[in-house]
């Protein structure tokens, strides 16, 4: 029982996970806040660009897509049921976890974190609630299907262990400026 909840729990929230990193990869491009400054900080900072939201909210999306292809078979070989995603759900989730983390920024300007300092707990999350945010609006039906409180539970407790992981093999492989 509680492996079938990890196993939905995390195949749910694929398209979430992979937003942030695509954007990475694509970096680059015009920042979102246009270079401005409120009370003399970058509204957003140069990390946050409109390539990056675009690539990265469609690779999330594109992935979700991959899944509904393989579901079936995954369903099978883990002996659980997985869902599928409805475009509305795959966008919501995608587009949501680029937002969770521009909003996170947003926040550490205003706390006056450099772009790359460290903001324990919202590095984590913060993508996690822009995520489920959207998905709640977008595909309320959905959301209510496959998120129930159980499995929010987890991927609250799962997803920090999986992003300091992930940014740790970033910043090994030299595409990441710092391992949090």
């Amino acid at each position: 029982m509680v492996g079938s909840l990890v196993a939905s729990a995390l195949w749910a929230m694929l398209p979430a996970y992979v937003p942030n990193n695509a954007a990475v990869l694509a970096g680059g491009g015009r920042p979102i806040d246009g270079g401005r400054m409120w009370n003399g900080a970058r509204v957003l900072g140069d990390g946050k660009t409109w390539r990056g939201t675009a690539v990265g909210t469609a690779v999330g999306v594109l992935l979700a897509l991959v899944l509904n292809a393989i579901v079936d078979p995954a369903a099978t070989a883990l002996g659980v049921d997985l869902p599928t995603f409805p475009l509305r759900a795959a966008v919501g989730l995608a587009l949501g976890a680029m937002a969770g983390d521009i909003g996170a920024s947003f926040l550490k300007r205003r706390s006056g974190r450099e772009r790359g300092a460290a903001f324990p707990g919202l590095d984590q999350l913060d993508f996690v609630v822009g995520a489920l945010a959207f998905a709640w609006l977008l595909a309320p039906a959905w959301f209510d299907e496959w998120f129930t409180l159980p499995a929010i539970a987890v991927v609250i407790v799962v997803t920090p262990i999986l992003h300091v992981v992930t940014n740790v093999i970033g910043f090994a492989l030299g595409v990441k400026n710092e391992p949090w």
